[in-house]
């Protein structure tokens, strides 16, 4: 049963896999170097390049504030607006159709989650406000910000201009 053909077969298969482990070893080895770059513990290591990131600027000079909400609302374009609600688009209706998101026909001075066949988050239930410019404003600068836990995923729109001008197209709605 255990003749010497049958034991060299087997140690050369318990060798060659030793081989490949150790061969892989030394591929993964050469491919993934974890090792430090110097030979020296705790040597500085001097960089090929750095990325300026603005950090040290953004901390020394504060941010310049522009006009408030309310002088850019007094001034916005609903027919702007109208082309900045094509982000909007994909998840809300001004049919009186829910979508995904709730209709938004009439949500300027809407009580904040109170369409009745729409099943909001627990985060918008909680609100209890009225949507006013300036709470729409808030939540279309962040919807996560204004209401975390909120199932709208929409990262928001940072200009202060087209918020504005979302508002008032929204706002013709009613």
């Amino acid at each position: 049963m255990f003749d010497t053909m049958t034991l060299t077969k087997a140690g050369g298969a318990v060798i060659g896999a030793l081989l490949i482990f150790l061969l892989g070893n030394w591929a993964a080895d050469g491919l993934y170097n974890i090792a430090p770059a110097a030979h020296g513990e705790g040597e500085e290591v001097a960089q090929a390049y750095s990325i300026d990131t603005g950090a040290d600027a953004a901390d020394a000079a504060p941010a310049e504030e522009g006009p408030s909400f309310d002088e850019v609302f007094a001034a916005a374009d609903p027919a702007a607006g109208e082309k900045v609600f094509a982000k909007c688009k994909a998840c809300h209706k001004v049919d009186g159709n829910n979508a995904t998101g709730p209709h938004l026909d009439g949500v300027v001075g809407r009580a904040e989650a109170s369409v009745a066949d729409f099943a909001y988050s627990d985060a918008l239930k909680g609100l209890g406000d009225t949507w006013t410019p300036e709470h729409l404003d808030a939540f279309l600068t962040s919807p996560k910000a204004y209401a975390p836990g909120t199932k709208m995923s929409f990262a928001g729109l940072p200009k202060v201009q087209d918020r504005a001008n979302l508002i008032a197209y929204l706002a013709t709605l009613n």
